[in-house]
């Protein structure tokens, strides 16, 4: 893989097709887990653990998988590492695992995960494919993090709630007063609509105005006999 390619993969998995807010895949733990941004953060890095070994893993086993049996065979081995991980969070997280709850063992059923490994493990070596797994996790991780700081602080006027049962002895910021009775629509399945529709709309202006000035910088062509 040439520096060219491994760009590529990371400016797709972390920006152009990002999961979340181009692709809108795995609603369900983006919108039900951002209630702070310590929730997020986890459950993506437990997505891109998985992402990667099962990218690397049908990719290396892709030649050896029949066809007519492919998706069966995927789902076992994403259901294996997800067994890990859910295990490694219980015996090590414990109390953060309590409070993921459900969200760990159904990273097996994630569009997400499986639409990847379908879609790029398959038909690619296990380098590429670690590397498409790892960025597509990293474009989760920081889409599921930024909606649940916002949807932290504007509901609660916090940031890193649940920081202690990560790293024992860490205490959440405190960024607005102490007297802030909060925005519970945030905390609220509406309100991670909201935010993540405000997210879609910041990206496709970023994007619109990146192209705008290219088009001033670079303009097209005039049309032959013009």
């Amino acid at each position: 893989m040439n520096r060219e390619e491994f760009r590529q993969i990371a400016a797709n998995g972390v920006w152009k097709q990002n999961t979340s807010i181009v692709q809108i895949l795995g609603l369900c733990p983006l919108l039900a887990v951002t209630t702070n941004l310590v929730n997020g953060a986890m459950l993506s890095l437990a997505t891109i653990i998985v992402m990667a070994m099962s990218g690397i893993a049908i990719a290396s086993l892709r030649n050896l998988i029949p066809h007519e049996i492919r998706i069966p065979v995927f789902i076992l081995i994403v259901a294996a590492l997800v067994t890990v991980v859910d295990l490694l969070f219980n015996a090590n997280l414990h109390e953060l695992y309590l409070v993921l709850g459900i969200f760990i063992p159904l990273i097996v059923t994630n569009c997400i995960v499986l639409a990847r490994v379908e879609a790029f493990a398959a038909k690619n070596p296990p380098l590429q494919s670690l590397s498409d797994g790892i960025f597509m996790g990293v474009g989760m991780l920081w889409t599921l993090s930024l909606l649940g700081g916002l949807r932290e602080l504007i509901g609660r006027g916090t940031l890193f709630s649940g920081i202690d049962m990560v790293f024992p002895g860490l205490h959440p910021l405190q960024l607005l007063p102490a007297d802030y009775p909060g925005f519970l629509i945030a905390m609220l399945p509406p309100g991670a609509f909201i935010l993540l529709g405000c997210l879609i709309a910041w990206k496709n202006w970023i994007e619109a105005r990146a192209l705008a000035r290219r088009q001033r910088h670079f303009p097209e062509p005039l049309a032959a006999g013009n």
